[in-house]
């Protein structure tokens, strides 16, 4: 027992060494397990600073790679630039050796060129002293030359005096000729067949032209002359005017005729060209033609207006400076109307200019200042949309008023203080027409009744001058009271019968022709030239 319990205190007390030994070991550990928590957080906060500084280091090295691709994309590109730019130096490097080689060559010939020229220096020198001396003979000649420019200076002044004087000469004249050509003037034209009437009429049979002054219309009657064998009687009517155009005349050849009467109204001279014949017969034609500037087809309005720009240029050169006031008017309906107007209502009276009727003037007529042919166009252009005009069974497209183109001109001479105002009227009369043939009714019917009164009144007009009565009846219509005095006053005239070539138009046109006659057959006395 006692070993036993020596055994047990003894295991007893070893026990309690252990324990003494465990706690305090425990107690070591505690101050492990504290020391190691202490260790445990101070590398947490490590680690903590660490993921920050290794967070910090990952920006830091984002931004190095930006920082390093942009660097390579610059550097690439510097290095592409580079290589284009070695390349473009390259291919200049190699013109520049190209052009050295061409400049080497170039200086080798000039250094031939050089001894050539140092060889041919002394013949150089030598044309050099004989050129010194001709130089010398040159200005001799040329101080005797200055001594007669002088003169003839002098002599050639006297030569534009002297052409002056022979301007005035000629226009007195120019005015003297056509003054004893006769103030009225007929000239007779005949169109030709055009589209179907060629293949309807053949040709024309039943109009003859003799010579350039005479005409004959014939017309078969269907009668037979027993004296003849049996043959059939022709009725035949002889008629003689100034002049005769037939089918084949060109718009040049006419107004090669009427150019002088153009040259009188830029010398101050009153002058009036009218177209008078039946409907359809060629008179708008032949005072406009088609288009205005083509020059082949224009007719005498156009060709009147180049006429005088290309003489008032030329007149430039002895001093002549020239105005141009032009208007344009219809008579329709024995109303007139203003072509150019560009206000409506207006009221339209045929005035004097003074109680003796020296010269007519319509009220309101709008005047405009023309300064080129190219205006005056225009203008034409303009009065042509406003004309009257219809179709009847005559002509597709007839004029059913009277057209007046009227342009007044006014000249001064600064060098011999001369001064002129003539008028040019281009008339195109409106045709004269059977109204059972023409096929007119409603406002046709006005319109023809209205033309062929206007030309009646024309006509007596005419037949009173031809047999010098004391009452000429001007005022019986508007186209006569305004043309009084191109009719009976003073004025150079000219009248263009046009003839219809259908043969079925055989009594118009003589009637046409009968008028024309007894036209050419007036005597309206001398026309005076108008001086500001």
């Amino acid at each position: 027992m006692e070993s036993k319990f020596s055994e047990t205190l003894a295991c007893v007390s070893n026990l309690e060494n252990e324990k003494r030994n465990l706690k305090t070991d425990n107690e070591v550990k505690k101050e492990v397990v504290t020391q190691t928590h202490k260790e445990v957080i101070d590398l947490r906060q490590q680690l903590e600073n660490a993921q920050a500084e290794v967070d910090s280091f990952k920006k830091k090295l984002s931004n190095l790679e930006d920082e390093h691709s942009t660097e390579v994309n610059r550097l690439r590109r510097q290095l592409e630039n580079e290589e284009f730019a070695k390349s473009s130096l390259e291919r200049r490097l190699k013109s520049l050796e190209d052009e050295l080689s061409s400049k080497q060559t170039e200086v080798s010939g000039l250094k031939n060129s050089v001894a050539e020229l140092s060889s041919s220096r002394a013949g150089l020198e030598a044309n050099y002293q004989n050129t010194t001396a001709q130089l010398e003979t040159a200005k001799t000649r040329i101080t005797e030359l200055e001594e007669k420019t002088a003169s003839q200076s002098a002599e050639m002044e006297k030569i534009k005096e002297k052409l002056n004087w022979e301007e005035t000469e000629r226009r007195k004249l120019h005015n003297l000729v056509q003054e004893l050509k006769g103030n009225i003037r007929v000239f007779c034209r005949v169109r030709p067949l055009l589209g179907d009437e060629i293949q309807k009429y053949g040709s024309i049979q039943h109009l003859v032209i003799s010579n350039d002054c005479s005409l004959e219309l014939v017309k078969n009657t269907g009668e037979k002359d027993d004296i003849a064998g049996g043959l059939h009687k022709n009725m035949k009517y002889d008629f003689e005017f100034d002049r005769v155009f037939d089918q084949s005349a060109t718009q040049d050849l006419v107004f090669q005729e009427i150019s002088q009467l153009v040259q009188s109204a830029l010398d101050g001279y009153n002058v009036c060209v009218f177209a008078y014949g039946q409907t359809g017969s060629g008179k708008t034609y032949t005072m406009e033609g088609g288009d205005v500037e083509d020059l082949e087809q224009a007719g005498m309005i156009p060709k009147t207006i180049k006429q005088i720009f290309e003489s008032t240029e030329r007149l430039k050169e002895k001093g002549w400076e020239y105005t141009f006031q032009a208007s344009f008017l219809e008579i329709y309906n024995e109303e007139i109307r203003d072509l150019l107007a560009t206000e409506k209502n207006l009221k339209y009276e045929i005035k004097m200019t003074d109680s003796k009727g020296a010269d007519m003037f319509v009220t309101n007529l709008k005047i405009e200042t023309v300064t080129s042919e190219s205006m005056i166009y225009n203008l034409m252009r303009r009065a042509r949309k406003q004309r009257a005009v219809a179709e009847t069974l005559c002509n597709e497209r007839s004029s059913r008023s009277h057209s007046i183109f009227m342009l007044r001109i006014t000249g001064t001479n600064s060098v011999t203080t001369e001064s002129c105002c003539g008028t040019l009227n281009l008339v195109d009369l409106a045709g004269s027409e059977r109204i059972k043939e023409s096929g007119s009714e409603g406002q046709r019917l006005t319109e023809a009744k209205a033309i062929n009164k206007s030309l009646s009144n024309l006509g007596n007009v005419i037949m009173a001058l031809a047999q010098k009565e004391s009452h000429v009846p001007y005022r019986n219509s508007k186209l006569t009271h305004l043309l009084q005095n191109y009719l009976g006053g003073n004025s150079k005239t000219l009248m263009f019968v046009n003839v219809n070539p259908k043969e079925d138009n055989f009594n118009e046109t003589l009637n046409s022709l009968r008028f024309a006659s007894k036209v050419n057959q007036c005597n309206i006395g001398t026309a005076v030239k108008k001086v500001k």
